[in-house]
């Protein structure tokens, strides 16, 4: 455990010296209050209108950035140690290739924990001063569980991220690799669900179970569904109604969208040559 923590240590060091946390909490910060300043021009209204709008906007907003920075921040933690030769060096230490890479692991997690928190922690702030007739306890309640799904979210495709690493020997094949399972769970899982619902006209109440093959819409509903008046919104999530489609039902699964790719890395780590 020593020696998982003090990998974990040294991962978030360098993200702090290579400004990680500080460049994605900017851009998340900037960006959500933009997205939620803008989220009802669509109707032709700016500024910040109802808790619904605000949190539909903001989950958009991180379905499709933090899985790409999550990949980003994680694609070459076992590849871009190979190729610079670095790996072979840290294999040399008494440490085992399960702590090794559970290390690493849960630095870049902590990286993408403390930039969404924090990023996500200023646009809260921000629109807890800004906006007019917002409840703040349901906004501190919704940005909370916001945060919180979006860092699991988050860690989800750092193991997808590491799972991609160890299988590869290039980074620039793991680089393209990531931006697929992006494309995949993030653009073409919808459409292709969309096309499913719209060709099937009766007998469909298996589709929502679909869902939760997709880690992006078990965090949209985790955040989306327990709001009655953000349902319009959602799109493919509002045909998920019922108690299995709830917060504490949906956590361990995406959970469990954790712990599935980060094992497979781990078996595939154990027999990689450095």
């Amino acid at each position: 455990m020593t020696a998982i923590l003090t990998i974990a240590g040294k991962e978030f060091r360098d993200g702090l010296r290579n400004r990680w946390v500080l460049a994605i909490a900017l851009v998340l910060a900037l960006l959500a209050v933009g997205i939620a300043w803008f989220g009802a021009a669509a109707s032709g209204g700016l500024g910040f209108t109802s808790l619904a709008t605000t949190l539909v906007s903001l989950a958009t907003l991180a379905v499709f950035l933090i899985p790409l920075i999550a990949l980003l921040l994680a694609y070459d933690a076992v590849v871009g140690e190979q190729e610079a030769g670095t790996l072979l060096l840290l294999l040399t230490y008494p440490i085992s290739r399960t702590s090794l890479l559970l290390g690493k692991f849960l630095g870049h997690g902590l990286i993408l924990g403390a930039a969404t928190t924090l990023g996500f922690g200023i646009a809260g702030a921000v629109i807890a001063l800004a906006a007019d007739g917002v409840p703040l306890p349901e906004l501190a309640a919704g940005m909370g569980l916001l945060i919180a799904s979006s860092v699991l979210l988050g860690w989800v495709f750092i193991a997808f991220a590491y799972l991609i690493s160890v299988c590869v020997t290039e980074k620039a094949r793991a680089a393209g690799l990531a931006l697929v399972v992006w494309f995949l769970f993030v653009l073409v899982f919808d459409l292709g669900l969309l096309a499913l619902l719209v060709s099937v006209e009766q007998g469909g109440d298996w589709l929502p179970w679909l869902l939760l093959l997709n880690p992006t819409e078990c965090f949209r509903l985790i955040n989306l569904a327990g709001f009655e008046a953000a349902r319009s919104y959602i799109g493919l999530t509002a045909i998920a109604e019922g108690g299995a489609f709830r917060p504490a039902v949906l956590v361990p699964i995406l959970m469990a969208w954790i712990l599935v790719p980060l094992g497979l890395a781990l078996l595939r780590f154990r027999h990689r040559s450095a």
